[in-house]
């Protein structure tokens, strides 16, 4: 008798706390310790409260970063050609893109008009 596994499906399984794949806990992580920067800021001036806001604050930025998409839009440019890209995707091209100090050239064929 030979024995025949049944594909899994993996897709979920990578998840910590359900709501936070590997990636989202990484970017929240990275958004409340820029927020924790701030937290220390306005601890100084008395405003621990607004301190704890700015983590919150932060986190979820960072969260949203590493875990949504961009949606598919014609209305937008933006939205047209990155649609259904991640957004960390998007915005590592972005740096990298700003950090060559590169520029995109477009050409126009002119046209002659033949008489």
């Amino acid at each position: 008798m030979q024995i025949y596994e049944i594909p899994r499906n993996y897709k979920g399984e990578s998840r910590i706390l359900y709501i936070f794949s590997v990636k989202a806990l990484a970017y929240t992580g990275v958004g409340a310790a820029i927020g924790g920067l701030f937290y220390l800021l306005f601890s100084i001036f008395g405003l621990t409260v607004i301190g704890i806001g700015a983590v919150i604050f932060f986190g979820v930025i960072g969260f949203c970063i590493g875990t949504f998409k961009i949606p598919e839009s014609k209305k937008f440019k933006l939205t047209e050609k990155t649609g259904g890209e991640a957004i960390d995707d998007v915005i590592k091209r972005w740096i990298k893109f700003k950090k060559g100090k590169n520029k995109i050239y477009v050409y126009l064929k002119e046209e002659t008009k033949d008489e």
